[in-house]
């Protein structure tokens, strides 16, 4: 599709990203240290904390890119 032809989308405001950055890091963070928790149903799985990892650089790059 051409790029003229593209309705244009309005990003969210920087402040909206830089939160959801923060928030996807405390995820990450508390996926990783639940990762080695004393308690079997506190744990975490490899492929979770994979995920929250994934979300999180996403987020990032959704913040690098409105930014220019």
């Amino acid at each position: 599709m051409p790029y003229q032809d593209r309705p244009h989308v309005p990003s969210p405001p920087p402040l909206d990203l830089v939160n959801d950055v923060v928030t996807r890091f405390d995820a990450y963070a508390r996926a990783r240290a639940t990762r080695d928790s004393l308690l079997p149903a506190a744990r975490t799985t490899p492929r979770h904390e994979q995920q929250a990892f994934d979300d999180l650089q996403a987020a990032v790059v959704r913040l690098r890119s409105s930014l220019g």
